[in-house]
């Protein structure tokens, strides 16, 4: 039913964190094959032929980032994005916390592919007890040589470390993640130039996401070939999943890319809560736009499905909304989110997403006038593409799905000047 588990092997094991248990099921191997009989270039392209796109939410092909970076002597960074902070996103905490050296290794062969001699796992501020898990595995890792010089006898020196964050959502976005990791405040930086010819110390850099990196010991066992007969199309192998909300079993699970959605609710997390009757479906994230029942029937977990729908796969964040929910407070909660997480380095975005959570909370409250909804399409388009970041897009794209899909609904709130619904009653 899930197919194969590339990311979530061994998850379960009691012993999953520890050292000795990943050598024992040939954890390491991959690196030390690579590092002793491929060339840099190699490693990318077989990388470039698996077809793996990054998973934290963007989709850009993995190979193609690290080819950009410059070559030379000149200092490089590897950088790890574990700043999982999307509502209703919570897979990379599960291999953070169950898998570390699973990254570990993906991060030694993509420091050798760009040839970065120092690495840094940025992780959430919150993840507390995951820093200390990745912390503790580290230390393991250097008194066994497997990070530190002459790694496995070949000479290629890689360090690596873990950075926690403050806790702002805003430092998942790369160049505020390399701004935070400088010691400056996290606010994104314009672009070009970009991160891969100068990135963090003003040096190339890339950076990728958790479950990206954890991808690539898989990738150099089995060949790029093997990735990519997984999935669908240009959506090769496997994701992780998620998915929350009015489900029987919520939780994270590895699915080839390409299932049906409502398969996967179905036949993975157990169908629809309590046999309630499917309203809506957030598909990759807190910022990804809402599909309806009718829609989600027709996608399938992949980039080009939901692209087609108007909608992103996003870092695979599935929210399951039944009958009974009231969109206009799921949006208010979503709107109050992205106001409270705007750096305010851009007007658009500064003042733009505290105004949205203003008039959805209005109308919410049963303040709020027909005119509004069109207002808050205004506002919109006003920050859509406007702003040095995408969050301010993060901010608008539910908000232009909700009012546009839903609008009855926020009309009843105006019309009846309450909102029709009980509180939370499902959740």
């Amino acid at each position: 039913m899930l197919g194969p588990q590339i990311l979530l092997d061994g998850i379960d094991h009691p012993e999953s964190v520890s050292l000795n248990w990943y050598r024992s099921v040939s954890g390491y191997q991959a690196a030390e094959r690579v590092l002793k009989t491929l060339k840099p270039d190699q490693i990318i392209e077989e990388v470039k032929a698996s077809g793996l796109r990054g998973r934290g939410g963007a989709g850009f092909p993995a190979g193609v980032k690290w080819s950009f970076v410059p070559k030379g002597d000149m200092p490089k960074f590897l950088l790890c994005n574990a700043d999982e902070g999307e509502p209703g996103t919570f897979k990379d905490r599960v291999l953070l916390s169950r898998m570390p050296h699973r990254l570990f290794e993906g991060m030694i062969i993509a420091a050798y592919a760009i040839n970065a001699r120092k690495g840094y796992i940025y992780i959430r501020g919150e993840f507390a007890r995951e820093a200390q898990i990745l912390e503790k595995a580290l230390a393991e890792a250097y008194g066994e040589n497997l990070l530190g010089k002459n790694l496995f006898g070949t000479g290629f020196n890689f360090d690596l470390a873990v950075y926690r964050g403050a806790g702002a959502y805003v430092c998942g976005e790369e160049t505020a993640l390399i701004e935070s990791i400088e010691g400056k405040r996290g606010n994104p930086r314009l672009k070009p130039p970009f991160p891969a010819s100068r990135g963090a110390c003003n040096q190339p850099t890339v950076v990728n996401n958790v479950e990206t990196l954890a991808s690539v010991p898989w990738i150099m066992t089995h060949g790029g070939k093997e990735y990519a007969g997984l999935g669908t199309g240009k959506s090769t192998g496997t994701k992780l999943f998620s998915i929350s909300g009015h489900v029987n079993r919520p939780g994270v699970y590895e699915v080839a890319l390409g299932m049906p959605l409502m398969k996967f609710i179905e036949e993975v997390a157990g169908g629809i809560k309590s046999g309630m009757k499917l309203k809506a479906i957030i598909p990759g994230g807190s910022s990804t736009p809402i599909l309806t029942a009718q829609e989600s029937a027709e996608v399938n977990l992949d980039y080009e499905s939901m692209a087609a729908k108007g909608t992103m796969l996003g870092s695979g964040a599935i929210v399951v909304l039944a009958e009974g929910t009231c969109m206009v407070r799921s949006l208010m909660v979503l709107s109050r989110f992205y106001a409270h997480e705007s750096c305010g380095q851009c007007t658009p975005c500064r003042d733009g997403t505290p105004w949205i959570a203003k008039i959805v909370k209005s109308i919410e409250d049963g303040k709020g006038s027909e005119s509004d909804l069109d207002l808050l399409l205004d506002i919109c388009k006003s920050m859509s593409g406007n702003t040095i970041c995408p969050l301010a897009d993060a901010a608008v794209m539910p908000v232009q799905s909700y009012v546009t899909k839903f609008r009855n609904e926020f009309l009843d709130h105006v019309r009846q000047g309450r909102c029709p619904y009980p509180a939370w009653p499902l959740w």
